[in-house]
C-alpha cells in the first residue's frame, strides 16, 4: 500500500490509523533524515494507547514504554554491527507480543525475521510518500 501524506500531522495520523494493523511485529524504517520516521512513530505510538510524549531515541538508542510493551529503536549512531548485544535489542526481539519499531535497520535487517517494512520518501517540503 502506498500513501501521500501532505504534513506531519498527516503522517502522525497514518500512523495511529494503522497501529492496530502493526501491534506484536518488528517493523523497520526506511528513509533519510527528515522523511516522517519519527512522526509516524508518535502516531503509530499513539495508536497504541502511549499517552508519553514520544521522543526519537537517537542517543539512547532504545526508548521502550514497557507499560504498552512498546519499544521505538534508532539505529543511526550504531557504529557496529557487534554493538546490538550490547544494547539488549536480541532480548527485546524475542519478547512475545512486543511492538518494535527500528529506524535505521540496514545494519540488522538481515538479523530480523520477516518485518514489516515501511519506506519513507519526501515528495516535496511538505508532502512524503509511505510505502507498506
Amino acid at each position: 500500500m502506498e500513501y501521500l501524506t501532505q504534513s506531519p500531522e498527516e503522517t502522525r495520523q497514518l500512523g495511529k490509523t494503522l497501529a492496530s494493523s502493526l501491534k506484536s511485529k518488528v517493523i523497520v524504517l526506511f528513509g533519510e533524515l527528515g522523511a516522517g520516521k519519527t512522526h509516524f512513530v508518535q502516531g503509530l505510538a499513539q495508536g497504541l494507547g502511549i499517552e508519553k510524549r514520544v521522543l526519537s531515541p537517537t542517543f539512547i538508542f532504545i526508548r521502550p514504554y514497557t507499560e504498552n510493551n512498546f519499544y521505538h529503536v534508532d539505529l543511526y549512531r550504531l557504529e557496529k554491527e557487534s554493538e546490538i548485544s550490547a544494547l539488549g535489542l536480541e532480548e527485546i526481539l524475542e519478547e512475545k507480543g512486543a511492538t518494535i519499531v527500528i529506524e535505521w535497520p540496514e545494519k540488522i535487517i538481515s538479523k530480523l525475521k520477516d518485518p514489516v517494512k515501511i519506506y519513507f520518501e519526501k515528495a516535496s517540503e511538505n508532502e512524503r510518500k509511505i510505502k507498506v
